[in-house]
């Protein structure tokens, strides 16, 4: 979360200066896609003989691209990558749910950066970076956002309301909650439209953010058209699980065309308006498929630390100033996309701030630059906090080094049981000569060591969840989910005991209502810092309500546990957390 300048006369003549050559157009606008568990094969451009994607196929021929370009295994460490330009473990995000996927307020965001270089900011879809204040969009720079809470539609932290739906479902548009209408990936298109029309309208540069949750399950809402499409497709030539699994594909299948015609739309549009030639489209991917299916010469998929788990295409249309079909080999991930754009749009890098990233806009361009060999890590798995050595790969222009543990595990002591891997990734892409051990093993694995002592060490205490403010101005009303809970040691999943770290800023009377999924009868205790309450309910109820929690200023933790009539643990939906009074 940036903190103003102080001398504001300053910054606003910035601004003014940053409009005024915007008007000129020196500046190019900025759209970035990103969808949701679509693996590196789910394209026709990548050798995928199934899939009909015209519109992404299009755009790839009319991009730029970094032909090694890596992401994480899963979705919250990538999107803290994408946002900070720094591995996601300077950014306290560990993992993608139970607390593990907010991300400390005090980085700086390219949404940030940009505004303060005088762009409109919007994202469109999904955040999975926190979903309470100081943690949202709109606390981390976005002027506009139309987003879903937590990982995704159809999670625990959805509105009881929405009931798993992608199709009119309930989303927050700048904080507040709407009901929209039509299939969800549209509406993040229109939306994104709309603010690009808007702001085109009033002369402004802008930084679109459009992060679909397709094609991420669960896959009972689906386009129904393209499902029956696929459904009397043979999908045989990509689905590696045979006939069962033909279903579910299809549904996926169906999520990504509909993203194609929606990519369709916003490049037409681009055209409309007259600014295709000075937008730059980027479009990736988060991370590998949700499902065993084609990865095009990699293997691996969602989870995974072999590149069909960690590779995704970047193509980089700017009809300006990329030539279509530049291509480079170097290797290239998340944490670049940040510098890279701030580059193209002329924005200063954040002073004080160790950017992990570089800017790959000279390769992009295909100017004849110095460029060493670099090594980058991509590390993530399942826990409260990395593990050294675990599910990890060390990744070299030309050699791999590979620690593939498994992401469930959080066992630090299992790492020792799996043997290491290496591979001449230049020219075994599909990782089937395991060369381990190797000079190069040893290398590697001593970046590796002091690559993860310097991510870990970022701030104090570095891999401490951030804590949920309450009872501000910025949020008065606060809805605690499980996304964000951090569960109890005896549960397992998504738990049902759950605790939130919380921070109240100044003395305050809080009342609280623990929501269930559905009326029971039994007992609920929640506790707000060193107050604990118990209410017991001989009839049903999906409603708890608390009142009159007076709460002095420090951390706190925000405790809920229910129980039914037998005495058996509930999951609560949520907590919401009202600010009554402020105290002096």
């Amino acid at each position: 979360m940036r903190i103003v300048p102080h001398n504001h006369a300053i910054r606003c003549i910035v601004a003014a200066l940053l409009l005024l050559a915007a008007a000129r157009g020196d500046r190019p606008n900025i759209v970035l896609i990103m969808t949701d568990d679509q693996g590196y094969g789910d394209f026709g451009a990548t050798g995928n003989p199934v899939i009909h994607t015209p519109h992404l196929d299009a755009l790839a021929r009319g991009s730029a691209t970094m032909s090694r370009f890596y992401v994480s295994p899963v979705c919250s460490p990538t999107r803290a990558s994408l946002m900070t330009g720094r591995y996601n473990y300077r950014t306290r995000v560990v993992d993608t749910w139970v607390g593990r996927s907010m991300m400390e307020p005090d980085e700086v965001t390219i949404a940030e950066t940009l505004r303060d270089a005088g762009y409109a900011t919007g994202i469109f879809g999904k955040w999975h970076l926190g979903d309470c204040y100081p943690m949202r969009p709109s606390d981390q720079g976005f002027d506009e956002s139309l987003v879903h809470r937590g990982g995704g539609l159809a999670q625990p932290s959805e509105p009881l309301e929405n009931k798993g739906r992608y199709t009119d479902a309930i989303l927050y548009r700048n904080n507040k909650r709407v009901l929209t209408k039509g299939y969800c990936t549209d509406v993040y298109f229109d939306a994104a439209m709309r603010f690009i029309r808007e702001r085109k309208q009033a002369g402004r540069p802008f930084f679109a953010y459009i992060a679909t949750n397709a094609p991420h399950g669960p896959f009972h809402d689906v386009p129904d058209e393209l499902y029956r499409k696929y459904k009397a497709t043979d999908l045989s030539p990509v689905a590696k699980g045979g006939r069962k699994h033909h279903d579910k594909l299809a549904r996926i299948f169906a999520m990504i065309e509909n993203v194609d015609q929606n990519v369709g739309r916003l490049v037409a549009e681009l055209d409309r308006l007259g600014i295709a030639d000075q937008t730059v489209v980027v479009f990736m991917v988060d991370n590998g498929p949700n499902t065993t299916r084609y990865v095009g010469p990699f293997r691996g998929q969602k989870t995974h630390v072999h590149e069909g788990g960690i590779r995704s295409p970047l193509w980089v249309r700017w009809p300006a100033r990329l030539k279509p079909g530049t291509a480079s080999d170097r290797v290239a991930a998340h944490i670049d996309i940040m510098p890279t754009l701030l580059e193209a749009a002329g924005a200063t890098p954040p002073k004080g701030v160790k950017l992990d990233g570089r800017s790959v806009l000279p390769l992009l361009e295909g100017r004849d630059v110095e460029w060493p060999d670099r090594t980058i890590v991509i590390q993530a798995h399942r826990g409260d906090a990395p593990h050294p050595a675990q599910h990890v790969a060390v990744i070299g222009q030309r050699y791999k080094l590979v620690h593939p543990t498994g992401f469930a595990g959080g066992d630090p002591h299992a790492a020792g049981e799996t043997p290491w891997e290496l591979y001449d990734i230049a020219n075994d892409p599909g990782e089937a000569n395991n060369l381990h051990p190797h000079p190069e093993s040893a290398k590697l694995l001593e970046f590796y060591d002091t690559w993860f002592k310097d991510v870990s060490s970022a701030r104090p205490d570095n891999y401490a969840p951030p804590r949920i403010v309450l009872g501000t101005e910025h949020e008065r009303v606060t809805t605690l989910t499980r996304q964000d809970a951090r569960r109890h040691p005896n549960d397992t999943g998504w738990g049902t005991r759950c605790t939130w770290k919380a921070r109240i800023d100044r003395p305050a009377v809080f009342n609280a209502t623990v929501v269930l999924h559905k009326p029971i009868a039994g007992r609920v205790t929640l506790k707000l810092g060193p107050r604990s309450k118990t209410l017991e309910f001989a009839k049903p109820t999906a409603r708890i309500v608390f009142e009159q929690f007076a709460a002095a200023p420090g951390d706190v933790d925000v405790y809920c546990a229910v129980f039914d009539a037998a005495g058996r643990p509930v999951a609560p939906h949520s907590v919401v957390v009202k600010l009554v009074a402020a105290l002096p």
